[in-house]
């Protein structure tokens, strides 16, 4: 059996400042800091003692603090990967978050969603984000370990889900699987039949209440 625990990091500043998040290089809070510790602790409830565990992370501060909570109790490095990064939101990046909701274009209901212009200078498309995730998500399968822990963004948990469950990069525009921050998403692969299940999406029960922002 394959395990992947995919972590969205918790709470940071730029969730309390109400500023765009995306590539912006924000710091966790520290209630995300004691939060980052409980999913830590989560983690190694659910990690069998003899495992070997490898761990990935996106690049940005709020991530890498979140990843070195968990390095500090399975005693690994964190594998750091700029493609484990959320959406780039471009020119939004560190603004108010009226500023982009302001200038913010929908995708349509029916046509062209995954390459849509959201009308921000910059800006990556779905489909642009979706490539990178999908690609990081190969790169992590390509190793043999059988119990990963993927350190990540709340946005970009929707396109590791998808490439997990070998959805089409062509059908994820309509694709949401949605986690509160501080979540620990479940996926495993079993060794008969070899299929991907979602076991667990965006489980918080190792949060307190100061944690879960």
């Amino acid at each position: 059996m394959r395990t992947l625990y995919v972590v969205t990091h918790p709470e940071a500043t730029h969730h309390v400042e109400k500023v765009v998040g995306g590539w912006h290089d924000s710091h966790l809070t520290p209630a995300g800091v004691r939060a980052a510790g409980s999913i830590a602790q989560a983690l190694r409830a659910q990690v069998p003692d003899d495992a070997e565990v490898e761990l990935y992370s996106s690049d940005l501060r709020r991530t890498v603090r979140t990843a070195e909570e968990v390095a500090e109790v399975f005693g690994v490095r964190p594998a750091l990967d700029r493609d484990l990064r959320e959406k780039s939101y471009g020119e939004a990046g560190g603004r108010p978050q009226e500023w982009l909701d302001r200038r913010f274009v929908p995708p349509p209901a029916v046509g062209e969603r995954m390459d849509h212009d959201e009308g921000v200078a910059g800006a990556e498309t779905k489909l642009e984000w979706a490539r990178r995730l999908y690609a990081a998500l190969d790169r992590i399968l390509a190793r043999p370990c059988r119990h990963q822990i993927i350190v990540t963004h709340g946005g970009s948990l929707t396109f590791l889900v998808a490439a997990w469950i070998r959805m089409p990069i062509e059908a994820a525009g309509y694709a949401s699987f949605r986690a509160p921050s501080g979540s620990i998403s479940t996926l495993r692969e079993d060794d008969f039949f070899h299929n991907r299940q979602l076991a667990v999406l965006g489980d918080t029960r190792h949060l307190d209440t100061t944690g879960a922002g």
